[in-house]
């Protein structure tokens, strides 16, 4: 409790100072040490594991390894801490979330296939050597959730379960008309300065958490780091159509929830219609004034739905 008062201290004072250009030590140890607080709270562990390719993957590994393993995946310009609150929700779970190749603190190189298939075929690799690519249950959001279906495709017989957030790849159902305009030149999702990185972030966002500007600038920096890098991925990924590979999940009668915030501008909405007539068996949430990222926006209720989806499979 002294830490988490300290912590918010700290976020008040940072808030007060401001930050316009790169964000100052005191801005980069208190962020680190929140983050790090948010990781304690939901034991979560940080690890890395050497791929085949001599890539490193860095994941976050809760303490419950009794638990069904569940694998989650983030989006475009996320990290594993994209699902760091809710994974103290998510308790229950034996949790594995994995930095992307491209991301976070995993290894970034320019020339690697950041396609859904080659994601998917890392983190099956991470899977093996910890055991756990057997009777796997799988989520993801955005990015996330296109690897989510070219990994049950790829291991349909593997997969228990899949829950698909305001999931990519299915881009016959059309671009959101807030994106209609966007180049790779002009790209609301990719972040060249701090003002860029604010706007992003409401954007993404119907009802974005609070956080002072200051602690935005740190997050800002990794995503500046690697404009040039994002670019490429981005260059990949929306062109990346799964749903082709996705009417595996229906051959295999996968286990399948959907959920989609109402109000994602990244991602249309009506996207749900089109993954419904593909995977008939899915169940579909729709979460009003929510927007691209549940698991952040509404924690509590993405999580409470997520568990009651699995609660229905073992009756």
């Amino acid at each position: 409790m002294l830490l988490k008062r300290l912590a918010l201290a700290a976020l008040f004072s940072l808030s007060m100072v401001g930050c316009t250009t790169a964000p100052n030590t005191l801005a980069v140890n208190t962020t680190q040490k929140i983050i790090q607080y948010e990781r304690n709270k939901s034991d979560l562990e940080i690890k890395s594991l050497t791929l085949a390719s001599g890539d490193k993957m860095v994941y976050a590994e809760n303490g419950n390894v009794t638990g069904e393993p569940l694998l989650l995946i983030h989006g475009f310009g996320g990290n594993k801490d994209n699902f760091t609150r809710i994974a103290r929700q998510l308790e229950g779970y034996h949790l594995i979330i994995p930095d992307l190749l491209g991301f976070g603190a995993s290894s970034k190189p320019m020339s690697a296939d950041y396609r859904s298939e080659a994601q998917a075929t890392r983190l099956h690799e991470l899977l093996q050597a910890k055991g756990l690519a057997s009777d796997i249950h799988v989520g993801g959001n955005s990015m996330g959730g296109a690897i989510s279906v070219a990994y049950a495709a790829k291991y349909p017989k593997e997969v228990k379960s899949l829950w698909l957030v305001d999931s990519a790849g299915f881009w016959s159902a059309g671009i959101h008309e807030a994106l209609a305009g966007a180049t790779l030149e002009n790209n609301p999702l990719l972040v060249n300065n701090n003002e860029d990185f604010y706007k992003m972030y409401d954007f993404v966002m119907y009802k974005p958490p609070y956080l002072p500007k200051s602690v935005k600038a740190v997050f800002a920096q990794e995503r500046i780091a690697n404009k040039e890098l994002h670019a490429k991925i981005l260059e990949q990924i929306v062109i990346d159509n799964v749903e082709e590979r996705a009417k595996v999940i229906a051959q295999y009668k996968i286990p399948t929830l959907v959920v989609w915030g109402e109000q994602d501008q990244i991602i249309k909405p009506e996207t749900v219609k089109l993954i419904k007539e593909i995977i008939p068996q899915s169940e579909v949430i729709m979460m009003p004034e929510v927007g691209h990222v549940p698991m952040v926006e509404a924690l509590e209720k993405t999580a409470d739905d997520y568990k009651a989806f699995r609660e229905k499979l073992n009756k």
